[in-house]
């Protein structure tokens, strides 16, 4: 990778010399952070959609009805949680709050070890491939390497088993566990319909129309099919992808971001004010309703 000689390569000169297994704390955060935050809040945005075509994951999340009664709040939930862990570590003070948000929430149900190692696969991976396509650089080794050992060490703090301890070995479960999982039931695509319709209302009421196929143009054909999601026209998907390329191309000429933008989202809708007097462990998803299938519940 030539790496040139002005200041938009200095933060890729650090990850460089850092370890991805001793350092991937500091890699993960500089890449996210400071080198692709908007790419990696669309790509995980994108991974949280793909756990939604499994049909065990989506029966759980349409019977909680958490996504159809408080999708904003679901969302930002999720990404300020995972975001805490990202700036501060999973072993900050920060980071631990947000841990045991996290895993207070799934301990309430019972979820396959499988579904919950697939989900963290997401994280690694769909950041990954979307910058592959879209990013103003490709991400080095030590990126790929560093973001497999961050979620390593979290899946592990969330008694997640049977991680895979090679890069390739989970790239390869992830790739098998969709080929194998993803089907289309009502579900899926309810779940499915609350989020797309949740990514629309951030756009005035007059673009939503537009804004629905724009992004069913940058889905795959297995989330369609799984989604029962009509595909946008071949035209709309080439314009799509050429307008984040486009943006990528204006941003490689930009200079290098100075302070990480992680955990402090001033867009988020549900935390004004964020971080500023909030507690990470004050986050998460409520109680189970009250009619929530028994056998969805874990049993203490």
């Amino acid at each position: 990778m030539d790496l040139g000689s002005g200041g938009r390569w200095d933060n890729l000169r650090r990850i460089l010399a850092l370890d991805p297994e001793r350092d991937h704390q500091e890699i993960y955060r500089i890449s996210a952070g400071f080198e692709f935050p908007w790419d990696y809040q669309r790509s995980l945005e994108f991974a949280l959609f793909r756990t939604y075509c499994v049909p065990s994951i989506s029966r759980l999340l349409a019977a909680t009805r958490e996504f159809e009664l408080r999708p904003q709040r679901r969302y930002d939930d999720t990404a300020l949680l995972m975001a805490e862990m990202m700036e501060h570590g999973y072993d900050s003070p920060r980071g631990k709050a947000a841990l045991r948000s996290v895993n207070r929430a799934h301990g309430r149900y019972r979820i396959a070890g499988e579904d919950m190692l697939y989900v963290l696969s997401t994280f690694v991976f769909e950041p990954i491939r979307w910058l592959d396509r879209f990013g103003w650089r490709r991400l080095s080794t030590q990126e790929r390497l560093a973001a497999f050992h961050f979620y390593r060490a979290v899946g592990a703090r969330m008694a997640i088993r049977d991680i895979p301890a090679d890069y390739a070995e989970f790239e390869q479960f992830n790739v098998d566990y969709e080929r194998q999982n993803f089907v289309y039931t009502d579900d899926n695509a309810a779940i499915g319909r609350y989020t797309l319709e949740l990514f629309c209302s951030w756009y005035p009421p007059a673009l939503r129309p537009a804004i629905r196929p724009a992004l069913r143009s940058l889905l795959d054909r297995p989330l369609l099919d799984a989604f029962g999601f009509a595909a946008a026209p071949g035209w709309l998907t080439t314009l799509s992808e050429a307008g984040v390329r486009a943006r990528s191309a204006l941003v490689r000429e930009l200079p290098p971001r100075r302070r990480s933008v992680l955990a402090r989202d001033p867009g988020n809708r549900t935390y004004p004010g964020y971080p500023a007097g909030y507690d990470p462990s004050e986050m998460g998803a409520g109680e189970p309703p009250a009619d929530i299938d028994p056998s969805l519940l874990r049993r203490t």
